[in-house]
């Protein structure tokens, strides 16, 4: 019996330590499905805002008007030429719109057309016809651009 009142204290204390050591385990087996847990929510967080920037970058072109390349004939020595510019969707519309007035202005594919500005304000260049234009000189021409009426260019 004596023994046993020897073994009884050092089985108890192993006893009390397998405990704490399973307790330790429990909690570090807790801990480390927390920290999973949140770092999956860090992952999904972090895919969703990628996704989110890749949204954003996507650009929308604006249209092309590429097969109005080149040179057009207005009235009384007017004209227009259409290049392209630096990106899609961009122009250098190279005019001669009055007597007095010429330029070179850049322009951008737009709905109905191109959209440039010049000195007397923002204008768009449209297709047309010459019967549209109010100029007697492109009357019956089909093949046309409109910046107003009484400003057209056709090509021959």
């Amino acid at each position: 019996m004596r023994g046993f009142l020897l073994v009884a204290p050092v089985a108890l204390i192993l006893a009390g330590c397998n405990a704490a050591d399973r307790s330790n385990i429990g909690n570090a087996v807790e801990n480390a499905g927390t920290e999973i847990g949140n770092g999956a929510a860090d992952i999904v967080e972090g895919a969703g805002n990628v996704l989110e920037d890749a949204g954003n970058a996507v650009t929308i072109l604006p249209p092309s008007r590429d097969d109005w390349v080149g040179r057009w004939t207005g009235v009384e020595g007017t004209y227009l030429v259409v290049s392209k510019g630096a990106t899609a969707g961009s122009y250098k519309l190279e005019m001669q719109y009055t007597l007095d007035d010429k330029g070179i202005f850049d322009g951008t594919g737009s709905d109905a057309g191109i959209a440039f500005t010049r000195p007397d304000g923002k204008q768009e260049l449209r297709a047309s016809n010459g019967d549209a234009t109010g100029l007697k000189y492109l009357a019956g021409k089909k093949d046309c651009l409109k910046v107003k009426d009484g400003e057209g260019y056709c090509r021959d």
